[in-house]
């Protein structure tokens, strides 16, 4: 796996001293040796995609160039539609071929040549934390030991494992409480929740449109920015300097229950970033258990999914995932005047809690307060729920405000998996989000160096 940043890869491209089928052949390479076992992918796509690879550096030889990411292997999470590739969105069923018909956000990779390596597993219609789906193996964490797997955090699941396998360069995701960061800390990589509305969810299996957004998922924070301003089509993102940046540390709920090593993983990098001359204070953010109450009763996601369910694909629920179709049934039970209710108050909540950014840049909080659990752990129903929500609370905060995040790697557990810092800026700051992102990674070193190779 080339250690060299997107942006540096992209370089090598155009001066003629890499080309994009050899990218495509080591992540070729990476893909068979441990897919047996990681089983990050539903579809793999590597022999078209090696002739788009080969496509590519013709096209760069001619002095063809349509884009940033051109001949990158990018993994795009099976909820997205692209041609020629089945969606399944975690169920046991491939959904009608018009689902295939590829949105903006994938259309801005196609049209820029950039090489889908496959479609990646995701927990059914997105619904869970951990990454679980019993229609197909679960992808496992590329850091857990052989004789004790562990979930690979979800519903991204298999986007995350794709980055540590080395088959993909950079990911496609979606973030509905957590979907693209949870599995990005739990292995080792970066991700961006971006704001709700910012980029269109055309072209992607809903869960709640109310919640749902698109996200980005990277090996560091260097190529999560490449990344975001290429499908973006916003200028170069600079790093801003930790130095007199206001850094607010979340007091209240993201602590509770929390891992020790985990805690003192984010203690530490905050430690870190206050001897580099951020101005850290201790803040209690407004109205985040209210949400997080709302969040727990089903929240927005359970009855949209069932309202989808229901106009579309009524014969899939009695086929669903058991954890899944807990919450889906569940969602009968919530009225239209409580549905309405939910959202208006959620709403509300965003727009008060704001207040906590006059007196700081930036909000910081452990992304996940738990390491990733056991495989065999999980299984029990009960086990399943408690280790799910403890997934999802820190991160579906964000969601349920209407702000947007980034995570980034902190270090190892006391298991041997990845911890990270997740990082928050008001809504439609993703600019200001990375480039201060971007100052963090600079002190506390990027992912790969931090952590090392994953044992695979």
């Amino acid at each position: 796996m080339p250690k060299a940043s997107l942006e540096e890869l992209a370089t090598q491209l155009r001066a003629g001293t890499l080309c994009a089928a050899s990218l495509m052949a080591d992540a070729t390479d990476r893909y068979e040796q441990t897919e047996n076992r990681l089983n990050a992918y539903r579809n793999w796509a590597g022999p078209c995609a090696m002739v788009q690879a080969q496509a590519v550096d013709r096209m760069l030889q001619t002095g063809m160039d349509l884009g940033p990411l051109m001949g990158i292997p990018v993994s795009i999470k099976d909820l997205y539609g692209v041609p020629g590739l089945p969606v399944y969105a975690g169920t046991d069923t491939a959904f009608p071929d018009d689902w295939q018909r590829s949105g903006p956000v994938v259309a801005r990779l196609l049209s820029q040549a950039g090489i889908v390596t496959g479609k990646t597993h995701t927990v059914e219609f997105a619904f869970g934390g951990l990454g679980t789906n019993p229609h197909y193996e679960t992808p496992l964490n590329p850091w857990s030991s052989w004789d004790a797997p562990r979930v690979p955090g979800g519903s991204s699941s298999g986007a995350g494992v794709s980055l540590a396998q080395g088959s993909a360069l950079a990911a496609l995701g979606t973030d509905t409480a957590g979907s693209v960061r949870i599995p990005a800390s739990f292995t080792g990589q970066t991700a961006l929740k971006i704001t709700h509305g910012r980029w269109s969810q055309d072209g992607i299996v809903p869960l709640s449109p109310s919640l749902d957004t698109p996200g980005l998922l990277a090996r560091s924070i260097v190529d999560l920015a490449f990344l975001f301003t290429a499908l973006d089509g916003s200028a170069r993102i600079a790093a801003r300097d930790v130095g007199g940046l206001r850094v607010g540390v979340v007091e209240n709920v993201v602590w509770d229950e929390i891992d020790p090593v985990v805690a003192a993983n984010t203690e530490a990098a905050i430690l870190a970033l206050e001897a580099a001359g951020a101005k850290v204070t201790r803040v209690r953010l407004p109205h985040a258990e209210d949400a997080l109450d709302i969040f727990r009763r089903g929240g927005l996601a359970a009855p949209e999914l069932r309202a989808f369910l229901d106009g579309n694909f009524p014969d899939r629920i009695a086929r669903l995932d058991p954890a899944v179709m807990a919450r889906v049934m569940a969602a009968d039970d919530v009225t239209a005047s409580e549905y309405l209710q939910r959202r208006a108050a959620l709403s509300g909540y965003g727009r008060r809690a704001l207040e906590v950014f006059d007196t700081v840049d930036l909000l910081v909080t452990p992304t996940v307060a738990i390491s990733a659990p056991l495989l065999a752990d999980v299984r029990d129903p009960d086990a399943y729920r408690l280790a799910n929500m403890l997934a999802l609370r820190n991160t579906a905060i964000v969601n349920l405000l209407g702000w947007c995040a980034t995570t980034l790697p902190t270090g190892l557990d006391g298991n041997g998996i990845p911890t990270g810092l997740q990082i928050i800026a008001p809504p439609r700051h993703e600019e200001l989000l990375l480039a201060a992102s971007l100052g963090v990674e600079a002190v506390l070193g990027a992912g790969p160096d931090l952590l090392g190779p994953p044992p695979l």
